[in-house]
């Protein structure tokens, strides 16, 4: 697909898969990488409006290469022509509250406020977890976005956790959720496999 053409949305959910092995000659633009990451930043919904995600874009080769030892020699970190470390903001729930909902009516901030204190003020699971689905959200819309427009990318939590967050320089209070790799495919994918039957997995009312 041409710079700047787009697909149909449903397309590029069933189209998107997990690329391994990236053309390493193509090289996205510093632009195209961020106005991929800005309607990810704009269409991923999160709970409360926290926007817990704080991806991590990495330019610099160097850094790419002690990431990829990191990750255990996977060829994606570096071939990828863009790579994002997708970390999560542990404290948003306290620290961003009130900026995210300062546009709200007066009314709406008097409840939604104590409301999001009382959720996750003294229980860290939750804070973690909600970090997580939010990171989640936001992978999988940039994933698709990124398809959309013709770029291909790989999900990974391959990697040992600590050593990457001594790389970037993670702070305390973040959580590193996922890295995602997005490019250009070298080939084409491996044939689509093990996908559980619908009947298997889906069920209603009850379990």
């Amino acid at each position: 697909m041409d710079r700047g053409s787009k697909m149909n949305t449903l397309d590029a959910i069933r189209q998107r898969r997990a690329t391994k092995q990236f053309d390493t000659q193509y090289v996205m633009t510093l632009e195209e990488k961020k106005a991929l990451l800005n309607i990810a930043l704009q269409g991923a919904p999160s709970a409360f409006n926290l926007q817990h995600w704080r991806p991590l874009l990495i330019e610099d080769r160097a850094q790419r290469e002690k990431i990829r030892e990191a990750a255990w020699g996977q060829a994606q970190v570096t071939d990828a022509s863009m790579l994002v470390v997708l970390c999560g903001d542990l404290s948003s729930w306290e620290s961003q509250v009130k900026n995210v909902w300062a546009e709200a009516a007066e009314p709406v901030q008097q409840f939604m406020i104590p409301a999001v204190d009382q959720y996750y003020r003294g229980k860290p699971q939750v804070q973690r977890d909600e970090v997580m689905r939010s990171s989640g959200i936001f992978a999988q819309t940039l994933m698709l976005a990124a398809k959309a427009q013709g770029y291909d990318s790989c999900p990974m939590d391959g990697f040992d956790f600590d050593a990457v967050g001594e790389i970037i320089n993670k702070p305390a209070h973040y959580q590193i959720a996922l890295m995602v790799a997005i490019g250009k495919a070298a080939g084409q994918p491996y044939p689509r496999i093990g996908k559980l039957p619908f009947d298997d997995v889906v069920k209603t009312d009850r379990f």
